[in-house]
Order: C-alpha cells, then sequence, then structure tokens
C-alpha cells in the first residue's frame, strides 16, 4: 500500500468516529462532615413522620416580674378598700386628727314603733278622729340608754303605774289631791312609766297617761295642767321655772304639742327640767333632774324622741 493510500484511509476513519464532546467543569467539591460522632439513626419504622418543633418559651424573669407587680397591686388595693371601709364604719371620735367633744347626747337602742293591730290607724291619721294609740301603750315608752341604771320602782303592777306614784312627782300636797280628782273626773285609764339614772347623776322620769279621746288631753294640757306660765302644778324640786326658749324648733315633732320648762336661778341643790306632752289621746310628762345642773342636750334629746315614738 502506498503511502497516499494509507493517508487516505485514516482520513475516511476519522471521518467515520464520533465526536468526542469537551470535558465537562468539575463541579465545586462540598465538605463531608465527619459522621464518626454521630448517633446511630434508628430504624425507619420507629421515627417520627414529621418531628414537631418546640413551643417557643417566655423568660421566667419576666414572668416573675409581672406576677410579683400583679400581687403588689393586689395587696395595695385590698389594703385600700378595707382602711375606707373602716373609716366609714368608725366614729368620728375614733379617726385620728378629726375627733370632737361629745355634745352630751346620750345612746339609746334602735328606736322601734311596736305594731299596729291590723287596719288600725296611727294616732294622727286623718281617720282617727280620737286620735288613738291602738298600740300598746308600755311599747311607747322610751328604752333604756345605754350605760344608764333603770328605776325599777316605776314599773308598777304588769307595767301599770299607780295614779298616786305618778302624783308623786308633784311638790304640793294640795295640788296632787286637786289634780288626782281631775285625773278621774277626765276619764285616765292607766299610766305607764320608765325611769332611770345616767353615770353623771342625771335622773330621768317618764310619764305617759291614756285617756278617751284627744279632746281630753287638749283640756287637760289647757287648763288643768300647764295653764300657761308657769304650769298650774309644781313639779317637786322646781321652786321657779320659766319657759324654755333654749329648746329648739328643729326637735319640734309634727302633730305633736309640747310645752318645755326648766328651772331658773338661784335653784337648790339640784335644777329641774321638765316637759308637757300632748298627742291624741296621750298625755306625757318629762322630769330630768341633777346636782348642781341639769344639762339641756339630753333634755331636749328624751323630749324628742318619746314626741317620735307618740306620733
Amino acid at each position: 500500500m502506498t503511502e497516499q493510500t494509507r493517508e487516505a484511509q485514516k482520513a475516511e476513519e476519522a471521518e467515520q468516529r464520533p465526536a468526542v464532546p469537551p470535558p465537562a467543569v468539575a463541579p465545586e467539591v462540598q465538605a463531608v462532615p465527619d459522621v464518626s460522632d454521630a448517633p446511630e439513626v434508628s430504624d425507619a419504622s420507629d421515627a417520627p413522620a414529621e418531628p414537631v418543633p418546640p413551643r417557643p418559651r417566655k423568660d421566667r424573669r419576666v414572668l416573675r416580674a409581672v406576677l410579683r407587680w400583679t400581687a403588689v397591686t393586689v395587696v395595695f388595693a385590698t389594703v385600700g378598700a378595707a382602711t375606707a371601709y373602716g373609716i366609714t364604719r368608725m366614729e368620728r371620735t375614733d379617726v385620728p386628727g378629726l375627733a370632737t367633744e361629745s355634745d352630751g347626747r346620750w345612746e339609746y337602742p334602735t328606736l322601734v314603733k311596736p305594731p299596729l293591730p291590723s287596719g288600725s290607724p296611727g294616732p294622727l291619721a286623718a281617720a282617727n278622729l280620737a286620735g288613738t294609740h291602738h298600740a300598746d301603750l308600755r311599747a311607747l315608752l322610751l328604752p333604756v340608754p345605754e350605760g344608764a341604771k333603770e328605776d325599777k320602782a316605776l314599773h308598777g303592777a304588769d307595767g301599770w303605774l299607780p295614779t298616786k306614784d305618778y302624783l308623786a312627782e308633784y311638790e304640793v300636797k294640795e295640788d296632787r289631791e286637786e289634780l288626782g280628782q281631775r285625773l278621774v273626773d277626765r276619764g285616765l285609764r292607766h299610766i305607764a312609766a320608765r325611769g332611770w339614772t345616767t353615770a353623771d347623776g342625771t335622773r330621768t322620769r317618764i310619764y305617759l297617761l291614756q285617756f278617751g279621746t284627744a279632746a281630753v288631753v287638749d283640756k287637760l294640757i289647757a287648763t288643768d295642767a300647764v295653764a300657761f306660765v308657769p304650769p298650774a302644778y309644781q313639779v317637786r324640786g322646781a321652786t321657779e321655772v320659766e319657759y324654755d326658749e333654749g329648746f329648739p324648733q328643729l326637735a319640734d315633732v309634727s302633730g305633736v304639742e309640747n310645752s318645755p320648762y326648766a328651772e331658773i336661778k338661784p335653784y337648790g341643790p339640784e335644777q329641774v327640767r321638765f316637759a308637757h306632752i300632748a298627742v291624741g289621746d296621750v298625755y306625757a310628762l318629762i322630769v330630768q333632774s341633777r346636782k348642781g345642773a341639769a344639762p339641756a342636750v339630753p333634755f331636749q334629746q328624751t323630749v324628742t324622741l318619746q314626741s317620735q315614738l307618740l306620733g
């Protein structure tokens, strides 16, 4: 074979051989993690299908701070409310800086009028023309104030005082006899009385006299007992008296007639204050006396409260 023939055969074989593509660029080699210390992976059947991500946790310091301030707020609110309640329940004299001197009033139990019989009107009702007190007269007496000693001698039998014991409140014998007869003539039904002595030595006597009608009581007040100034009959120990101009009008009770008097100087070992009261078919006498001088405030208080019970 000639040289030219061999060259032609090589060229023909080169054309028949497939083209070889250019070499691709090698990818960047990444580091392979060392798995020699990695835990063994359990069998796929034991592993959870999808691991649940953990819930975010609050900072415990923040939580403790919130709880602490909440507790402080509750404590201060509770203490404040308790203090406010305590002050509202305290007397003025119990609060530091607000103490005031007592004006001399007595502490009485809560006053409650006795119930009336079913269908019976009160003594001042328009339908009650006779002014009758249908409630038990003994239940209409003012109760004994706190700390006072009750005078058991005024209880009488079954709570009804004999007329002679009431008449003993008057100084002059002739007056007692005359007034006693007038009480009989006016149709006196019965007398309920109560008395006491307080720690300062003030003696109180209350007499409730019940008659048939209000007209009888009006007559008794107008002529038999009071007769303007001075009263017709002298109360024991009250040598010279005058109408008590210092008795406040605000203490008057609507529908109740009262005539207060006070012994004037120079009086004896003790001063006497008394008042006549007329409410419907009941006439009342209230007497207070005390060694030296009888204070005005408890007298006015007693007259007013007894008037409220009767009205």
